[in-house]
């Protein structure tokens, strides 16, 4: 509905806002979440050229400089602003290249969680009856479990550690969220009378599912998928603290955590860094994804 505008004392229309706009002003008001966006910005750049910003290899060896402090605390100096690990390892050159694998980690998780969760939730959703019954019991199976418990199950039914099975389990571990939220906003949809009228327009069920229901889906999706996206990083991270993801020598921030138990009163740098990227990172994606929770859905609008 268009506007008067009085500013220049004569009545003047003026064209309501589009989407695009009402959203951004809806998620603008939300400080956090722009705080959230911001640090994602910087997370992302930096990961796409961890190799300029970084000042040495994530795998490089000092040995002259072994547990090395920060360059403001005494001893330190400016060729390792954060300081060296055990192995003479330059901290903020992992934790750069650190910030690149988390993003690629939580990049193929919820994309595969989320792939896998919409179709098994749409043909629940469509099927009914048995179908739905089976897939709700193994979703609800699957979350009886702590998701740290169940990803750890997970990858020793795999056979062996590796960065590829830790995602691969922590995929299946949040795939019922997405499954029971494609179910709960397909079965609201399919009860709406444009998809009872294209249903007998001769629409096919394909059809109905991937052209007229999903895209209605598609705004709690985006909200989960962005949340999801911290839990993958976490729960990545967990596992390979407890050697059971990456393993050394890859700069992963989980496994930098592990290294450094047996240092944490020597070097406390070590431990303090990593956790502090972690704790950022997984901050900046909740508050980003509480922000287009209140932006996507009209009921929280304020």
């Amino acid at each position: 509905m268009a506007t008067i505008d009085t500013a220049n004392g004569r009545a003047a229309l003026r064209p309501p806002p589009s989407r695009l706009a009402a959203f951004w002003n809806s998620f603008a008001e939300n400080r956090g979440a722009l705080l959230g966006l911001g640090i994602m910005i910087v997370l992302i750049v930096i990961a796409i050229g961890a190799e300029f910003v970084a000042p040495h290899s994530p795998i490089e060896q000092f040995r002259s400089s072994l547990l090395a402090p920060p360059a403001w605390v005494d001893g330190g100096t400016l060729q390792f602003p954060l300081g060296t690990d055990d192995l003479g390892r330059d901290i903020l050159s992992r934790l750069i290249h650190g910030a690149r694998l988390s993003l690629i980690i939580g990049c193929i998780v919820v994309t595969l969680s989320l792939a896998v969760g919409t179709l098994l939730g749409l043909s629940a959703a469509f099927a009914g009856g048995l179908v739905d019954i089976v897939l709700m019991r193994l979703m609800d199976v699957l979350l009886v479990f702590p998701s740290l418990v169940l990803a750890v199950v997970i990858v020793a039914i795999l056979g062996h550690p590796s960065l590829l099975n830790a995602m691969f389990a922590v995929s299946i571990v949040t795939l019922p969220h997405y499954t029971r939220l494609v179910r709960a906003a397909a079965l609201s949809e399919l009860a709406r009378d444009y998809v009872t009228a294209t249903r007998c327009a001769g629409a096919s069920t394909l059809r109905l599912m991937l052209i007229t229901v999903l895209p209605n889906c598609v705004a709690p999706l985006i909200v989960q998928a962005t949340l999801g996206f911290s839990s993958a990083i976490l729960d990545e991270a967990a596992l390979s603290f407890l050697g059971l993801g990456a393993q050394p020598p890859t700069p992963e921030w989980g496994t930098m955590l592990a290294g450094a138990l047996q240092y944490y009163q020597r070097a406390w740098w070590m431990l303090t860094f990593p956790g502090l990227a972690i704790l950022i990172t997984v901050l900046a994606f909740n508050l980003f994804g509480d922000g287009l929770r209140d932006a996507l859905d009209p009921k929280l609008k304020r």
